[in-house]
């Protein structure tokens, strides 16, 4: 099975999380829990998957340069993400969100299919919030519960364009490899620092919420182990 095709299985999870909104809105301590959980699952897969490949290329300059355009691209996301107004600004900005998460899947799917498999794991977590925050932003604009979940399902279609334009990476030579692959770093740990973190300490913390990171890093090591 293709990179594209695995995408559907986050984009699944990214309407179903819509949903979920638009009917009810988990409480706090459970999005919080999520967020947690997607937070380690996705720092485990960076650190387990990404990173050692990355090791590999022996391609400094390529590595300087790919991740300082992840560094600057995902910062423009961040920019525009605080100057969105509306609903549309809120959809564009997720929309890139969403093209990145299907771009770094595909670079992932080039490194080898554990390492994609796993991280559509980790995105699948990702996403599942990212439909719920969406949906409920969009519900306070929009009553129509159906128009919220076709947007987000819309949106969702992203991915797999991202996965198809991620998968040709496996066929470029080694310098440009490794450029992509510490944008898809860089990208990933942004995810985990400034998105899913940050929202999951806007609420008053518990131990076990914050335990949840710590049982998605340790999860996905032991799932690691078994596939290897």
């Amino acid at each position: 099975m293709s990179a594209w095709a695995y995408t559907l299985i986050p984009a699944l999870a990214t309407v179903l999380g819509a949903a979920v909104a638009a009917v009810r809105q988990p409480g706090p301590a459970v999005t919080s829990a999520v967020q947690h959980l997607a937070a380690g699952v996705l720092f485990a897969a960076v650190a387990g998957e990404i990173l050692p490949d990355l090791k590999h290329q022996q391609s400094p300059i390529a590595v300087i340069v790919g991740g300082a355009l992840g560094v600057a691209l995902m910062l423009l996301v961040k920019r525009l993400g605080e100057k969105a107004k509306g609903s549309v600004g809120l959809i564009a900005t997720v929309g890139i969100d969403i093209l990145i998460d299907g771009l770094v899947l595909g670079i992932g799917f080039a490194a080898g299919a554990k390492q994609g498999l796993l991280l559509t794991g980790a995105l699948t977590l990702e996403v599942l919030f990212l439909g719920i925050a969406v949906a409920s932003k969009l519900k306070q604009t929009s009553g129509s519960a159906g128009r919220v979940v076709g947007t987000v399902a819309g949106l969702a279609l992203l991915l797999p364009l991202g996965a198809l334009l991620g998968t040709p990476v496996g066929a470029l030579p080694g310098p440009y490899l490794a450029g992509f692959f510490a944008f898809a770093l860089v990208a990933l740990l942004y995810l985990v620092t400034e998105e899913l973190l940050v929202e999951a300490h806007a609420v008053p913390e518990q131990p076990w919420t914050t335990a949840m990171f710590f049982i998605g890093f340790l999860g996905m090591l032991v799932i690691e182990e078994i596939a290897t």
